[in-house]
C-alpha cells in the first residue's frame, strides 16, 4: 500500500469546522472586527423612566433631551451640566412596563444609575400637592395571601443602594433652604417647593380613596411611608435581579412629584406641574448622582 503525505489537515467520512486558523504552507489569518451589536451605543451615567407622556415632556424640556431612535424605541439624551443622560418612558402604567423599560434602558445605554421620575400620590400629612418626594426605599404593598378568613398582606421592602442614600443626603445638604427649592415653570411662575426624602408605596393599584385597606396597611407597616406610586416597585425589583446576572451593583432611586393625597379628591389637574417639579429636582439632583470613579 502507497503512502502520500498531506500539508494540512485530512478528515475521512467526518465533519470538522476551522475557525480563526490557517492550514497549508505560508498561510495566513486575516479576522475582522465583530460588527457591533445592533442598538448598541456608549454607557450613560443616567438614565431616566418616565410612564405618562406629561411626565416624559416635562423631562425632556427640564433636562434639554433630543429624541433618538434605537430600532423601535425612542431614547431622549443629552450631556446635563456634564452627566449623561438617557431617557425613555414605559409602554403604559404599572410594575411589568417599568421592568421593560428598565431593560431596554440597560440593554442600549447601561446606565450607572436608573431614576424613576413622575407624579406620585401622597400619603402622609407632612407632604402637599405640589412637593417632591426622593425615595431611596421602596414598599411592595401587593404581596398577599387570600384565605377563607381574609387575605392578609405582606409588604416587602427593598432599599436602594447605599451610595444613593448617601447622594440624596448631600443633595439635601447643599439647598438653600431647608428641605425647599426655588423652581420656577416654563410660564414664569416660582415656586418654592418642598423636597422631602424617605420610603414610599408601590402597587398595582391607582388609589383614590384615602380610607383603602393598602394606605392603612402601609401606615401600619411604616409610619413614615410618604407616598404611593404603581412602577417603583418593579424598577427595585429589576435592578436587584440585574447585579446578581451582571456581577456589579445597579443602582436606582425614585423621584415623585405629589400629584394627589390618593384620596376621593384626586384630580388629574395638578400632574402637569407637580410632574416639572420632579423634572426639575431631578435636574439638580443629578450631579450627586454620577459615579466620578
Amino acid at each position: 500500500m502507497t503512502q502520500q503525505r498531506v500539508d494540512g489537515i485530512l478528515n475521512y467520512r467526518g465533519t470538522m469546522t476551522v475557525r480563526d486558523s490557517a492550514v497549508g504552507s505560508n498561510a495566513k489569518v486575516v479576522r475582522t472586527a465583530p460588527s457591533p451589536r445592533a442598538g448598541a451605543a456608549e454607557r450613560v451615567q443616567v438614565g431616566v423612566i418616565t410612564i405618562l407622556p406629561l411626565e416624559t415632556q416635562a423631562v425632556r424640556l427640564a433636562l434639554g433631551l433630543r429624541s433618538e431612535r434605537v430600532g423601535d424605541l425612542t431614547f431622549y439624551r443629552a450631556a446635563v451640566d456634564g452627566v449623561s443622560v438617557a431617557a425613555t418612558s414605559a409602554l403604559e402604567p404599572g410594575q411589568r412596563s417599568a421592568m421593560a423599560a428598565y431593560n431596554n434602558l440597560v440593554g442600549v445605554f447601561d446606565p450607572e444609575i436608573a431614576v424613576l421620575v413622575g407624579i406620585g400620590g401622597g400619603v402622609h400629612e407632612s407632604v402637599a400637592i405640589g412637593d417632591v418626594v426622593l425615595a431611596t426605599e421602596m414598599v411592595y404593598y401587593d404581596l398577599r395571601k387570600v384565605t377563607p378568613s381574609g387575605t392578609p398582606r405582606r409588604g416587602e421592602t427593598r432599599p436602594a443602594p447605599a451610595a444613593v442614600g448617601h447622594a440624596v443626603n448631600a443633595f439635601l445638604t447643599d439647598l438653600d433652604q431647608p428641605s425647599r427649592l426655588a423652581i420656577e415653570d416654563p410660564e414664569g411662575t416660582s415656586r418654592s417647593v418642598a423636597v422631602h426624602a424617605g420610603p414610599i408605596g408601590s402597587g398595582e393599584a391607582v388609589i383614590a380613596d384615602e380610607d383603602a385597606a393598602e394606605i392603612a396597611f402601609l401606615a401600619s407597616f411604616n409610619d413614615k411611608i410618604l407616598a404611593v406610586d404603581m412602577e417603583a416597585g418593579g424598577l427595585g425589583q429589576a435592578c436587584h435581579e440585574r447585579s446578581a446576572a451582571s456581577g456589579r451593583q445597579h443602582r436606582w432611586m425614585v423621584v415623585r412629584g405629589i400629584s394627589d393625597h390618593a384620596d376621593r379628591n384626586k384630580s388629574d389637574a395638578p400632574q402637569r406641574v407637580a410632574a416639572w417639579h420632579a423634572a426639575q429636582v431631578l435636574r439638580r439632583l443629578l450631579p450627586y448622582l454620577k459615579n466620578d470613579r
